[in-house]
């Protein structure tokens, strides 16, 4: 039996795991999908105060008190920022670290580092006339590309997501380099604007395991089967 921690990006919740979430249940693993602070059933404790490190400890106390270890960890899209700040802080609990096409953030970065000037300014002004200066609403799901049966649900299942999250340097200590077991996956069907080319790219220079699924962003959505089967791969020893 492996343990499984997935964790959902921006704007999403809990919910965007519920096709793989009972697939790896059924294998006979133990499954966690942590909803971050501020967003999903927890939207109702969205503030200016919430940001990035928060989320990180969202992972990090779920890890300690379930008491959980040799997990496979996985963040999706802007949850690559979450999971790298948890395996730096807890390397020893890691059996496998999957960012699943996500940001890779090196210490002292920033997510909106590695997005265009005209994207953060929309960002920012979103919130500031819709989410209270501090709350960014939710990119339309028609833009990551995905199946379009799913794109009014997962519109109306989407929330605000905490400004500060995207804006707050990340601080790493180098304990992540300890984590051998690395896999990247590229969502090959989200394209054009789509900032996460470059991270796949230096996953492969690193050594890292890549892999692609042709398919939109959320590719637990597009395609739970084939992501259930990536992920009991990789949880192999």
């Amino acid at each position: 039996m492996a343990t499984f921690v997935l964790v959902h990006g921006a704007w999403r919740g809990s919910w965007l795991w519920k096709r793989v979430r009972p697939a790896l249940q059924a294998r006979g693993h133990d499954v966690h999908t942590p909803t971050l602070t501020g967003v999903g059933e927890r939207s109702h404790l969205a503030s200016p105060q919430v940001n990035l490190e928060t989320q990180i400890l969202d992972v990090v106390n779920l890890l300690r008190w379930e008491e959980l270890s040799d997990v496979v960890l996985c963040g999706h899209s802007y949850a690559g920022c979450v999971v790298t700040g948890v395996a730096d802080r807890m390397p020893e609990r890691i059996r496998a670290l999957v960012y699943l096409d996500s940001f890779v953030p090196a210490n002292g970065e920033r997510l909106i580092d590695h997005l265009p000037a005209e994207q953060i300014e929309h960002m920012r002004e979103g919130a500031k006339a819709r989410g209270q200066g501090f709350n960014v609403p939710p990119i339309p799901a028609a833009a990551f590309q995905g199946n379009v049966a799913d794109r009014d649900w997962v519109d109306r299942q989407c929330t605000f997501h905490p400004l500060a999250c995207f804006e707050q340097p990340i601080e790493l200590t180098g304990g992540i380099d300890s984590v051998r077991n690395v896999t990247y996956v590229r969502a090959t069907g989200y394209g054009g604007a789509s900032p996460f080319d470059p991270f796949y790219a230096t996953a492969q220079a690193k050594g890292w395991q890549t892999l692609t699924i042709d398919c939109g962003h959320d590719v637990m959505l597009d395609r739970p089967e084939e992501l259930t089967e990536t992920l009991l791969q990789v949880a192999q020893p």
